[in-house]
């Protein structure tokens, strides 16, 4: 099955977003074109708004989490300027569950859906840039 899934944030700055992998260990692959996921859309879970089931699995650069064989893809936003986050949450820890595992918030026996932590680390380092750019 594929369950394909964007954040809300949209990511601008892509050295934020590198230094937050750093901060959450995981890996940022510039220039990787193709992020892993199921594959192919079974037509079973709404399309991301703006994207085609040709788009699915395209990236402009990819977040890899070691031990985990989806990946998170990087991909020029359909709806304004920057990047989104794509990701499949469908399967086991070694699929889309275990990105889920690493990026989302838990609530008793199932994970949210939005990469909170990912997020959370971008603002927090998009924040440091800022304060470290006005002399902090």
């Amino acid at each position: 099955m594929s369950h394909i899934e964007t954040i809300k944030t949209q990511i601008k700055d892509l050295d934020a977003l590198k230094a937050a992998c750093v901060r959450l260990g995981v890996e940022f692959r510039e220039g990787q074109k193709t992020y892993t996921w199921f594959g192919q859309s079974l037509g079973d879970y709404p399309l991301p708004a703006g994207f085609t089931k040709e788009d699915l699995g395209k990236c402009d650069h990819a977040i890899h989490v070691p031990g985990v064989s989806y990946e998170v893809g990087v991909v020029k936003s359909k709806t304004g300027p920057g990047y989104t986050l794509m990701y499949d949450f469908w399967g086991t820890a070694t699929q889309g569950g275990g990105l889920q595992a690493k990026f989302c918030n838990k609530t008793g026996n199932t994970y949210t859906t939005g990469m909170e932590k990912l997020v959370i680390a971008y603002s927090t380092e998009l924040l440091k840039a800022k304060a470290r750019s006005q002399g902090y």
